[in-house]
């Protein structure tokens, strides 16, 4: 709408193909998306209409990789596929791999994402249409029965324009945050010991770099409320106070202190 704002985004799509005739409609899609945010973070979201998907589709490992495998689903790609990455394989040869050992590859949908956000992704050429895939930086969006290449197009780009970030307040959390300066929402580990997320937080918080909510107050409905009352102007202004308060010089400080220590305060 030409004369409107747009309103702030966390990342969010989705999409459906309508099957059937009469007044019976049944909605049937897959569509997911495998991503590595600015902390290192994987995950996978995934909607279906195909039962046990979350315990069939999505796979991930801290530290080694994700994948999401779906339309004609085969679930030995998950721990064999996050084993391959574990033991340094790309996520192009994990692809591979695994495609060139199933028979009814063509059938499947695959899309991988190890710990550096390389990405690499299959379609098979008997998937329902619409299908197909897109990947971006440190992210891949895949789906079938869709209604068109639109549905993960618009995921991706919704994806890469994210405006906000919600996450917990580790110390390498918050300062990849003010290093890439984005607008971040902190709930802190309510079993962080000391509560040292909190003082972690309020670094960025206290700079204007952000919100702070502790878990027990977090609601969908805070949220949605944030959202709607913070104008993406007012994000960006965050953004650029985080983006003030990285330490580039971090590593060189600390080591002049260490050999300050050691020497006993000589030069």
């Amino acid at each position: 709408m030409r004369g409107r704002a747009p309103s702030p985004r966390i990342a969010a799509a989705c999409g459906h193909r309508p099957l059937g005739v009469g007044k019976k409609v049944t909605r049937r899609m897959t569509w997911s998306i495998v991503a590595r945010d600015v902390t290192g973070a994987l995950g996978v979201i995934v909607a279906s209409r195909f039962f046990a998907v979350g315990a069939l589709c999505p796979h991930a490992h801290a530290g080694v990789g994700a994948l999401s495998t779906q339309a004609l689903v085969n679930p030995l790609y998950g721990q064999r596929g996050l084993s391959l990455l574990a033991h340094g394989n790309s996520p192009a040869d994990v692809v591979r791999q695994l495609i060139a050992a199933d028979p009814g590859r063509e059938h499947r949908q695959l899309h991988v994402i190890d710990v550096e956000g390389t990405i690499a992704a299959h379609t098979g050429v008997e998937c329902i249409e619409w299908c197909g895939h897109v990947t971006g930086d440190g992210f891949s969006v895949a789906g079938n029965m869709l209604t068109g290449p639109e549905v993960i197009e618009d995921t991706a780009q919704a994806y890469a324009d994210a405006d906000l970030i919600v996450a917990r307040a580790g110390a390498s959390t918050v300062t990849e945050i003010a290093a890439v300066g984005a607008a971040a929402l902190f709930v802190p580990f309510p079993s962080a010991v000391d509560d040292h997320q909190t003082t972690n937080a309020r670094f960025l918080v206290d700079a204007g770099g952000g919100w702070l909510v502790q878990q027990t107050e977090l609601t969908p409905e805070l949220l949605a409320e944030l959202l709607k009352n913070t104008g993406r102007a007012a994000l960006l202004e965050r953004a650029v106070k985080a983006k003030t308060m990285q330490k580039t010089e971090a590593v060189d400080v600390v080591v002049r202190a260490c050999e300050e220590l050691a020497s006993g305060g000589r030069s």
